[in-house]
């Protein structure tokens, strides 16, 4: 045994002895008196060239120690910096496992309120579902039923017009005005009553187009009056326009109509859809006006709307708000579905500039555009009240102009004429539907106390040139002064200046 004890005393202290042994070297480096003796023995045996690199040896050795010193001093932070960093995300580590468990704490109260309240809040059981985890349609059993049997109401705007117009009696509406004193007599009116300034002409224009289609657009530069015009045509009618500024965010057509809430079993009514029960009550000429329409996608929001208003039968202007009829819906609202009023027509206004989105051929097809680009020139008028005239007598007025005032066989021509070259200089056609606007844009304008041509040139100019926009200009210059020359040729020097002067401004565009 003694034996094994003095070889493991041997072996061991070899190993021990030698680091040992090397750590009291190590330390010898820093043996300072030392080296101050060996300085001191050669002092008088060194001189000149000897001293210098002597002292140059003495500097790197110093420089040299100093250096071990500093990775020595950086290794001790860096190691002392990497346990706190260790103990910091330990403790982070902990905290997050702390607020995770409180989450879950937090979810599962969450999720026995909302069960408990299943019947009172309104969630439906996929909604309920999807939040807690948990298959709880049992308790959102015949939750619609509930509500409905127990007196909720889900459209309180629209049921408080049931109550308003219960008893509602009808003015006295002036039925005798003809369409050519109506426009006068709004010019008038716009001036003495509003300070606003229009022409004839633009008021002629304005006027015709809703004879053509129940969609207007007016667009132009800013401040030139385009919603002061739609306003005016309110005031003047003595039916207010509903004014609905539009959204850069509206996307579909609840932005128009609203949305059932499925959380509060309410449907969010807009302004605009009250506007529209409301009119079914009465008889009133009603103008909407969507400000800054192309601040948003018109044919995102509005598209259902296009397609609905091109329908023939008016009875057949319906829209779906919700799928199922309650007990306490309002009284025009059938199976959920609404029918759009015929008294109402649809403007919107447009600014074309870079904050702006471009419309579509899709809209603009569909709709009348109104160009205003100046302001109106101050004039004198005669103080003239506004009338009182309900939609029966405003369409049958236009109705008479477009009876009375058919576009001449002569136009129709000369207007294939100009088709047939615009599709062979430069591939562009129009079709039946702007063809029939035509036919009830210009007799109706020519009933406001306008010319034929001069109807025939705006709503031209507006509805199938603008198509050349979307050409390459650059190539079809050359083929604008051609059709120039052939509507001179055709319509006379002295006509046609509002196609001729659109087409001169695309020129100078290249």
């Amino acid at each position: 045994m003694d034996n094994v004890f003095q070889f493991l005393f041997q072996f061991l202290g070899q190993f021990f002895g030698s680091i040992w042994n090397g750590f009291v070297t190590m330390l010898g480096a820093f043996n300072i008196p030392e080296y101050i003796s060996i300085i001191t023995r050669y002092t008088t045996t060194l001189g000149g060239v000897a001293w210098v690199i002597a002292i140059i040896a003495i500097v790197l050795l110093v420089a040299v120690l100093g250096f071990i010193v500093f990775l020595i001093v950086v290794s001790l932070k860096k190691s002392i910096r990497n346990r706190r960093a260790r103990k910091d995300a330990g403790s982070l580590v902990k905290e997050v496992q702390a607020l995770n468990r409180e989450v879950m704490r937090l979810n599962l109260e969450k999720d026995k309120i909302l069960s408990m309240k299943v019947s009172q809040i309104g969630l439906n059981p996929n909604e309920i579902s999807e939040l807690t985890g948990e298959e709880i349609e049992a308790l959102n059993k015949g939750q619609g039923e509930e509500d409905e049997d127990t007196g909720g109401i889900r459209f309180l705007k629209l049921t408080k017009l049931d109550e308003i117009w219960a008893d509602y009696q009808p003015p006295v509406y002036d039925n005798e005005i003809t369409l050519p004193e109506f426009c006068d007599r709004f010019r008038l009116f716009a001036c003495s009553r509003l300070g606003l300034f229009y022409d004839i002409t633009m008021i002629r224009r304005f006027v015709a187009a809703f004879a053509s289609t129940r969609l207007i657009v007016l667009q132009g530069i800013s401040g030139t009056g385009k919603t002061s015009l739609a306003y005016a045509f309110g005031k003047y009618v003595s039916n207010p326009s509903v004014i609905t500024p539009v959204q850069p965010s509206w996307r579909d057509r609840s932005e128009l109509f609203g949305y059932f809430n499925e959380f509060t079993k309410k449907y969010n009514e807009t302004e605009l859809l009250r506007a529209m029960y409301e009119a079914r009550f009465n008889e009133n000429v009603y103008l909407v006006i969507l400000d800054e329409m192309n601040i948003a996608r018109v044919e995102y929001y509005f598209a259902e709307m296009l397609s609905i208003l091109e329908m023939p039968r008016r009875d057949e202007w319906i829209v779906d708000l919700v799928p199922s009829q309650w007990k306490n819906d309002p009284k025009l609202l059938q199976n959920g579905k609404f029918t759009l009023p015929p008294n109402m027509w649809y403007c919107g206004t447009i600014n074309n500039d870079d904050s702006t989105f471009a419309v579509t051929d899709k809209v603009y097809d569909r709709a009348m555009p109104i160009n205003i680009d100046n302001k109106g020139v101050a004039f004198e008028a005669p103080d003239t009240p506004p009338v009182v005239i309900n939609y029966h007598h405003f369409e049958a007025i236009l109705n008479k102009a477009k009876a009375e005032n058919p576009v001449s066989q002569d136009v129709l021509n000369k207007l294939a004429l100009v088709d047939d070259y615009i599709i062979a200089h430069f591939r562009v056609a129009f079709g039946n539907r702007i063809m029939k606007q035509i036919k009830d844009y210009v007799p109706a304008y020519v009933g406001t106390g306008g010319t034929e041509v001069d109807g025939l040139d705006y709503i031209l100019a507006r509805k199938v040139l603008r198509k050349f926009e979307a050409l390459n200009l650059s190539y079809i210059r050359d083929e604008i002064d051609g059709l120039i020359a052939y509507m001179d040729e055709l319509f006379g020097e002295e006509n046609m200046n509002e196609c001729k002067d659109y087409l001169r401004m695309l020129k100078k565009l290249v």
